[in-house]
């Protein structure tokens, strides 16, 4: 989701409830996404650090509260806020409370939630566990929106009068839930009308959203996962398209064996482990050459979700690492 709604979702669920401390909340439901200016450069810098990255380590029920608590207390020194209400010519001042901090954490856990709803998801449990849990329901962000949730912003911001400030939070909210709603209903009517194609060679199958509500993709997989169905449906006309198979694993040149092991290596390095982690499902082309195995690890479903699908294979996002 982006920071706008972010930011809303926990004021608005304050203000509804007639808490004094609505900004508090909002600054937490904010907090997490700080992690691009903050924490990403440490994943880029060393992949080995991966979960360093954005919807990374800031995004789990532990370090989010870790992280809204240290947000709340830089933002309620009068120096930072003092500097905020100067630019803004708006009162943003927070207290540092044990209220205050539990009210933050509460704007962190509205931005989880949220973001366990869009596509590839959050890592919920970390450190325990590096898994990504989503419902795979919204893509990264709604167009719609995020643009609504701006002219809310803009709404609050002005001196206008409050009649119109509730309107229009309501009406953002009713959006928020009703294209949620939408969103839900779409992806399952994916999978009624898909499930009984399923066959022999494919008996999986997974939907995930696109940035058009009405648009899905759809991945259809054997037992083993080693061979893959991908195809886009749209809702609207009952229409499948772009349908592309994949295997997991294609080997030129050497053996399947060698290949393997190869690979078995390369899943070890941080570069690709940083790659897998971020992707939906991989593909492997391992060619051996001049004594050593030169293997690009593909995203099969990256292209579909930026909209950038072709026919070859090579402009799927991908990175290639080479073992002795």
């Amino acid at each position: 989701m982006d920071l706008f709604t972010h930011f809303l979702v926990p004021y608005i669920i304050l203000y509804a409830v007639k808490s004094k401390n609505k900004l508090a909340g909002a600054f937490g439901g904010i907090s997490p996404d700080f992690d691009v200016i903050f924490v990403a450069w440490i994943g880029i810098l060393a992949p080995q650090f991966f979960i360093m990255s954005h919807r990374g380590i800031t995004h789990s029920l532990i370090f989010g509260f870790i992280t809204s608590t240290i947000f709340l207390y830089v933002i309620s020194r009068e120096q930072v806020y003092g500097f905020i209400n100067s630019l803004i010519k708006r009162d943003i001042s927070v207290k540092f409370t044990k209220t205050t901090i539990g009210i933050a954490y509460f704007g962190v856990l509205t931005h989880l939630f949220l973001d366990y709803l869009t596509t590839l998801g959050i890592p919920l449990f970390f450190p325990f566990s590096i898994t990504r849990y989503a419902a795979e329901i919204y893509y990264y962000t709604d167009t719609i929106t995020m643009i609504l949730a701006a002219v809310v912003m803009v709404v609050l911001y002005l001196k206008v009068n409050k009649n119109y400030k509730k309107a229009a939070m309501a009406i953002f909210i009713i959006v928020l839930i009703l294209f949620g709603g939408i969103r839900a209903y779409e992806k399952f009517d994916v999978l009624e009308v898909e499930t009984p194609t399923l066959n022999g060679n494919y008996s999986q199958i997974a939907v995930y959203p696109t940035s058009d509500m009405f648009t899905w993709d759809v991945v259809k997989s054997n037992a083993q996962n080693s061979s893959y169905l991908v195809s886009e449906y749209n809702t609207l006309s009952n229409h499948e398209s772009n349908i592309n198979m994949f295997k997991s694993l294609s080997v030129q040149n050497g053996s399947y064996s060698s290949a393997q092991k190869a690979i078995n290596l390369a899943n070890t390095f941080p570069v690709v482990e940083r790659f897998k982690w971020n992707s939906y499902y991989i593909t492997v082309v391992a060619n051996y050459t001049s004594g050593k195995w030169d293997l690009t690890y593909y995203d099969i479903l990256r292209p579909t979700t930026f909209r950038n699908r072709t026919t070859t294979l090579k402009t799927w996002n991908n990175i290639k690492v080479s073992v002795p």
